[in-house]
This record gives structure tokens, C-alpha cells and sequence, in this order.
């Protein structure tokens, strides 16, 4: 059971992420809608999928890499200082220096704005508790970059197929069902939920 937490933990960021309209869903169904096109939508989750992963998988090498080389306690408590730190930036200026892409980008380029934008959101940094508990759990009180690498790699596959098919399923639904317009009348702002979540992230590392 002790294991079992942190993948369920993993799979609901996954979930998170994915419904999140920053994260990619909201651009893919704006790039359908623009190009009148059910094709464009569904090719533009790839690369959006593609860049967020690749995000969060620099993040999880450098935790790999940095928490084989310092004491497990104090990586802890840097990672969570770290991850409030950006939390309270977020609070004072929320995401204001947004990554701007027009609607004639390409696959390539729509995979770069994935990638910079859940950079810059620290969707990876959320990963790092979930990943650190099963590491602990895998090696008893070290970590070893033998084993903190293939679990690392299997986080990245949970937490980005769930994702993935998170997307899936919300742009389906916004693009054939309920349209760009219906969003107004049941919108949730994300900017501040994501910051109670990193906050909520850095406290749990900060106790773990």
C-alpha cells in the first residue's frame, strides 16, 4: 500500500494536467476550430502530449541526477523550497509571461509551446514528491540513480498517458459538443487552482 499512493498520485496529476486549458486542449480545439478541421485537432494533441512529457522528463532526470548526490533529507527539503517558491510567484504574479504561438504554427512548433509552457507552469515540479516516496520506498533511506531512473521513467509513463487521454477526451467533448462559447458560462480558473497545488505540493514534500 505504501507504493500504491504515489502512483495514484501520479495518475491524478495526470488527470490534472491534462483538463487544465493551459496545458494544450484549449489550443488544440481553438487550432480545429480556426482550420475547420476534426483532423487538426486530434494531430495537435500529439505534439502537445510529446512536449509536455518532455518537460516533466527534464525535471525528473535533473531530480535523478541531484538527489543521487545529496543527502535524501536535504534534497527533500530543497525540492519542496524550491516548489513553494515558485507557488508564491505564481501567487504574486500569476502566469502572466505567457508563451505566445499563432494559430499557422506547426507540429514542431506546437510541441516547443508545450514544452515551455508546462516549464514554465512547473507541472514537473508536482511530479517530485510522488516520485521521491517511491524511490525512498524502492531503496529504503538512499537513492540510487540505478533505480531512481527506471522509476522515474515509469512516472512519465503513468502521469503522461493519462494525461494524454485526459486531453483526448476534453477536447473531444469542447470541439464536437459543447463549443468555445459554452467554456464562458463554466469556467474555473486553473491559474489559481495550479498555484494551490504547487503550494500544496511544496508543504507535502516540505512534512513528507
Amino acid at each position: 500500500m505504501t507504493t500504491f499512493w504515489p502512483w495514484l498520485s501520479l495518475a491524478g496529476l495526470g488527470a490534472f494536467h491534462g483538463v487544465n486549458p493551459a496545458m494544450g486542449w484549449l489550443f488544440a480545439v481553438a487550432l480545429g476550430l480556426h482550420r475547420q478541421s476534426r483532423r487538426t485537432v486530434w494531430l495537435s494533441l500529439i505534439p502537445i502530449a510529446i512536449g509536455h512529457a518532455l518537460s516533466i522528463a527534464t525535471v525528473l532526470l535533473v531530480f535523478a541526477a541531484f538527489g543521487t548526490a545529496l543527502d535524501p533529507n536535504r534534497f527533500r527539503i530543497a525540492a519542496a523550497v524550491l516548489i513553494l517558491c515558485v507557488a508564491g510567484y505564481s501567487a504574486v504574479n500569476g502566469h502572466r509571461h505567457r508563451v505566445r504561438v499563432g494559430m499557422q504554427t506547426g507540429m514542431a512548433g506546437l510541441a516547443v509551446w508545450s514544452f515551455l509552457m508546462a516549464t514554465s507552469h512547473g507541472a514537473g515540479l508536482m511530479l517530485v514528491p510522488a516520485v521521491l516516496s517511491l524511490c525512498l520506498a524502492d531503496r529504503g533511506n538512499e537513492l540510487a540513480i540505478a533505480s531512481s531512473l527506471p522509476i522515474s521513467l515509469a512516472a512519465l509513463a503513468v502521469h503522461s498517458g493519462v494525461m494524454l487521454a485526459v486531453i483526448a477526451a476534453v477536447a473531444f467533448a469542447v470541439f464536437e459538443w459543447l463549443g468555445l462559447s459554452a467554456l464562458r458560462s463554466a469556467w474555473i480558473n486553473f491559474d489559481r487552482l495550479w498555484t494551490l497545488a504547487l503550494g500544496a505540493t511544496g508543504v507535502a514534500l516540505l512534512v513528507q
